[in-house]
């Protein structure tokens, strides 16, 4: 029915109509999301997705990755658009629209981060190999082991996840801070550029569910 109601409905019903496509052509399918949207509520939903093994292949921002690993360490808090910015700095909180996220929950995500870097830097010193962005990823998803995660599913079920733009937000800052105490160590983008494609190049169809701008 919505697709007769008008206004975004009609748009709605289309986006049902394209999904259900999708999934009765058997395509493989990308969502791609854009970080605010793991702030909010909405990360809910890719999880389901990604547990359920809806998609194939999840494409999204650093702090799509980041804010998912937080949430499972403290949650945000609802706030409002009108609340100051400069009251809420004071106080410790920074703001994505009407969520709010108390510095806290970043030395949280650094105690839980680090650890990890440091032992991705480890085996890289043993082995030569550099780890992708993907693997990285696919690692956080594995350490978290937390069932409300996007990316512990993301693990189980084997969905490849890439984030071009990796170094941006929280986890670039201690990317960059950890360089100064272990240079060598380095995340490989190329290798996912090339296993994105190659995804791409050997599917008999594909599927794009793109929320956001952005990379």
């Amino acid at each position: 029915s919505m697709g007769t109601t008008g206004f975004q409905a009609t748009h709605f019903a289309e986006a049902v109509r394209i999904i259900n496509a999708m999934i009765k052509e058997r395509c493989t399918i990308y969502l791609g999301y854009t970080s605010n949207l793991v702030s909010s509520g909405l990360r809910d939903v890719f999880r389901y997705l990604v547990q359920h093994k809806v998609v194939d292949v999840v494409v999204t921002t650093a702090g799509g990755i980041e804010e998912d690993i937080i949430k499972c360490l403290k949650p945000f808090y609802i706030g409002n658009f009108e609340a100051s910015g400069k009251e809420l700095r004071e106080r410790g909180i920074n703001r994505a629209g009407n969520v709010f996220i108390p510095n806290s929950r970043y030395s949280l995500f650094e105690e839980f981060l680090l650890p990890l870097l440091a032992e991705l830097d480890a085996e890289q010193k043993k082995t030569g190999k550099i780890i992708s962005s993907g693997e990285f990823i696919r690692r956080l998803g594995k350490k978290i082991n937390h069932p409300d995660s996007i990316y512990y599913w993301a693990y189980k079920n084997d969905i490849p996840v890439f984030c071009p733009a990796i170094t941006d937000g929280s986890m670039g800052d201690m990317m960059y801070f950890f360089s100064y105490e272990h240079p060598d160590f380095k995340v490989d983008q190329v290798q996912d550029i090339r296993r994105m494609h190659d995804i791409t190049m050997d599917a008999k169809k594909t599927g794009l569910i793109l929320l956001g701008g952005g990379v």
